[in-house]
Parts: C-alpha cells; structure tokens; sequence
C-alpha cells in the first residue's frame, strides 16, 4: 500500500471501532457521525484489502487481521499524540542539561556567581559552559547551533535573532585610594575630575583584541580631545588590578566599578564628558524561543542581571 495517498485519520477511527465494537460508540469516542463511521471503515476495508469487522447481531467482532492491528495500533497512536503534545515539562531540579552562554568578561565576573549560586541550589544536574565573545562577532555566536544564548551590546540584530535587554551600563572613573594625580590635585573620590587631567593621566583600557581606542574616543573626538591609553587588557579584572597597583586610571562599566572598589580599594569618580550608557542585550536564535529548558535559562539569566543592577 502506498502510504502517502492513505488518509491516517482512518486509524483513529480504527482504533476507536477496536476499542467499541459499534460504529455509533465509536462515533461518540471521536466526535464523528455514525454514517461518517461507516464510510471511514469502507475506506479501511478497501485500503487493507480484509472486512476487518463482522456483525454479530448488534456487535462489530473484529477479524483475525483486525486484531492483530490492535496492539501496535495502540502504541503508534500513543507515539503520535506525546509527539504532538508540544515539548516536554522542564524540572530543572532533576534536569541533566548542558547550556552555552557567549558573553564578555563583564558577564564572566558579575553574572556567572549568581547564576552558580542558582545552580548549586535549584539545578545540581545542570552544567553551563560560558565562551568568550568577540568584538564585532557578537550575534554571529548564535548561529552556532551549540550556543544557547549570547550576551552582546545593542546592534542591528539580524531577524532570526531573538533580544531582551536585560541591563545598562554606565562608565565611571576608577583610581586606586591616593592616586597621586587626584589626590595631588585635590580631588576627592565622587567629584569631578577636569577634563585636562582625565586627559594628561595614563589610562588602562578594556579591550579584547587590543585596539587602543573604545566608545569614550569616540565621544571625545567630537570635542577635539584625545586621552593617553598606556596600556589595554581582555578582562575586566585585569584593568582594575592594574589600576589598584599604580596611577593609571580607566573607565569602567559602573557596575564593575562597584564590584570591584571595595576588595581593590578603588575610588569611583563621574567622567568628565558625557558618555552614553550602553544598553546590554541577551539574544538567542528564534528556534530557541519556545523550547523550555532556554527558557528557564533566560529568566534566570534575566533574574541575576536585574539584581546585579538593582
């Protein structure tokens, strides 16, 4: 038989009359007429070439070849309705699960302890590998079907890419306690610091692939000034370790400012230009969307970075 000219709802109807022994039961069971019945069975009797059921005063008695269909009949309908039924429950307490994340040392720092936090506590069979994501390559991440969500700045997000943002972030200034340049000029921690110092001290810059200007040369351009970047590093923690051993300075995002001043001793300071803040997205390929697991991924991720900023 040719499977693709058989229409496959007759098997409902089949099972039902397995299960019934009547055509007008076998409606009920369904939702279908008691002719709509019959004209289904002279469809399967035709197409399986046997009676598949006699009469036997007011009961269908199935056939040999009619029962013999049954129990896989069964199992294949079963198969079909939990194929059907949408993905599966999602219990991150009893899940074993493997999630990716792509994201900037920013997140490594501030978002990774809380979402370990989340782990130890309500999913100790879940694992989450987070790789690093580089400048201008943001979204491509996520074409890699192995990423499950990647953290990246405001962009032109292709249309295959889903986007929440989900934190802002604000430079800062940070300085170790007693910067000889500020203290020397009088300058104390919270108060603005002039524009011809922030410009003449050595600065330390956040840069993955080692380019010696970021977002605040730009602004500075367009009032005709440049800063002394003496030195730049991947991380996060580097920049602010180094700026705690010596009398470098550098702008930070505020929150890792605020994460990082107290076990550093590092003085926060406003800049001295306006610097807009820079929107942080999570983003995921819309395949992801519905899919339960990611979805307690993203509010988790969702949960901590609202914290974090809070």
């Amino acid at each position: 038989m040719n499977l693709s000219g058989f229409d496959l709802n007759l098997l409902r109807v089949l099972d039902a009359l397995l299960r019934e022994g009547s055509t007008v039961r076998a409606g009920q069971r369904i939702g279908l007429s008691q002719p709509a019945v019959s004209a289904a069975l002279g469809r399967l009797r035709h197409a399986l070439g046997d009676p598949l059921f006699v009469r036997q005063g007011q009961r269908l008695v199935a056939t040999d070849f009619a029962r013999s269909l049954e129990a896989p009949l069964t199992d294949i309908l079963g198969q079909l309705e939990a194929l059907l039924a949408g993905p599966p429950a999602f219990d991150p307490a009893t899940a074993r699960h493997r999630f990716r994340i792509s994201g900037a040392d920013f997140f490594s720092q501030l978002l990774m302890p809380h979402l370990a936090d989340a782990l130890s506590r309500l999913a100790p069979g879940i694992k989450i590998q987070m790789t690093n994501i580089h400048p201008g390559e943001e979204y491509h991440a996520l074409e890699d079907p192995s990423v499950d969500l990647a953290l990246l700045p405001e962009t032109r997000f292709p249309d295959w890419l889903e986007h929440e943002q989900v934190l802002e972030s604000r430079l800062v200034v940070i300085a170790r306690q007693g910067n000889a340049h500020l203290a020397g000029a009088g300058i104390a921690p919270g108060h603005g610091i002039p524009l011809d110092l922030f410009c003449g001290i050595g600065q330390i810059l956040f840069s993955p692939d080692g380019s010696l200007r970021g977002l605040s040369d730009t602004v500075l351009d367009q009032i005709g000034r440049t800063r002394d970047v003496v030195m730049t590093m991947p991380a996060f923690v580097g920049v602010c370790n180094a700026v705690a051993q010596s009398d470098f300075i550098a702008l930070v995002p505020h929150q890792v400012a605020h994460h990082m001043a107290g076990p550093l001793g590092l003085d926060i300071y406003p800049p001295p230009f306006e610097i807009p803040p820079i929107p942080l997205h999570m983003g995921w390929h819309r395949r992801l969307t519905g899919a339960p697991p990611q979805i307690w991924l993203r509010r988790q991720v969702k949960d901590a970075l609202h914290r974090l900023d809070a």
